[in-house]
């Protein structure tokens, strides 16, 4: 972040959203303002004071802290949006704080389901207590700031609505499935597993694929895991001939399957992949990529491109 951003968008007494890198926090932002603002773009931290958080339950103080730089944006401008279109990516305000969902069901009465990959819950919540999601990249909100006019959601019937249940909780001995870790460091990757019993505590013992117990590397590992980490395995959806820039994608890496984006289309079949998670890119061949796809309400859904990178 170059050092004329932080000037002139978190000088103290500016108006930020904070992220937060702990458990069950990430995806959301909570507005704040900056009390002291960092001394330069080398990491240091930033004095910020929350508007919307209290230091405890029963104070009356709001919550100040010092948080890494890269936890800031600026606060969105307000936006007059009405309707949402289905499978759109949304930020909803939750528990004090916007959470970033993507839309899973019209209501048609200014009703939204909202589904939350951090926590694997879906919501409802009407049009004035949601707004587009959006990224700050390098002093730019992506997608743009919209215009008047913008594009109006399509029209839904009743087959478009979409059960309340947004995980499988029935999974059979020796079912196939993916596994998702709240681990950090593995944010966006997904292991595959065989269902060894159904433990009826909404607790599944699976056994790992590609994973060896560290006791006995000629086993594969076992272990406990709660139903919303599980979902079926994705469906074959046939060879795709060739991906393209702002794909969203899965990429074979040390047999677990990572969600990336395409960044780059390269010679002979080889794609750059952009990991949010860890910041990074990496070459992968096109026989390593996979179409990434959403397990949303007992229904698979393509990934949408992303809007910019």
């Amino acid at each position: 972040m170059s050092s004329d951003i932080i000037c002139r968008y978190f000088k103290k007494g500016a108006e930020i959203e904070i992220s937060s890198n702990d458990v069950g926090f990430r995806g959301s932002w909570y507005a704040g303002t900056v009390l002291k603002p960092p001394e330069n773009d080398k990491g240091k931290k930033v004095l910020v004071e929350y508007k919307t958080l209290m230091k405890s339950e029963s104070s009356a103080k709001r919550l100040r802290e010092e948080v890494e730089l890269v936890q800031l944006r600026p606060a969105p401008p307000p936006e007059k949006r009405l309707k949402y279109k289905f499978s759109e990516e949304v930020d909803a305000w939750y528990n004090e704080g916007w959470w970033e969902g993507i839309v899973t069901e019209l209501s048609g009465d200014d009703k939204y389901a909202v589904f939350f990959r951090s926590t694997k819950e879906q919501l409802h919540f009407r049009a004035r207590e949601m707004r587009l999601h959006r990224e700050w990249v390098y002093g730019k909100w992506v997608p743009p700031l919209e215009q008047a006019g913008d594009d109006q959601p399509p029209r839904c019937n009743r087959n478009d609505s979409l059960p309340a249940e947004n995980f499988e909780r029935n999974f059979s001995p020796g079912t196939l499935v993916e596994v998702h870790s709240y681990d950090e460091g593995f944010e966006g990757a997904w292991f595959s597993a065989t269902v060894v019993k159904n433990m009826n505590n909404e607790k599944y013992l699976i056994e790992y694929q590609t994973i060896y117990d560290d006791k006995d590397d000629t086993k594969l590992l076992r272990e406990e895991v709660d139903s919303r980490q599980l979902r079926p395995y994705p469906p074959d959806i046939g060879i795709v001939d060739r991906f393209e820039v702002r794909e969203q994608v899965d990429a074979l890496y040390d047999g677990v399957w990572w969600v990336g984006v395409v960044s780059k289309v390269r010679k002979n079949d080889k794609y750059s992949v952009f990991f949010k998670a860890a910041d990074e890119i990496l070459t992968f061949e096109h026989s390593d990529l996979r179409m990434h796809q959403e397990w949303i309400n007992r229904k698979w859904l393509i990934a949408p491109k992303v809007p910019e990178l």
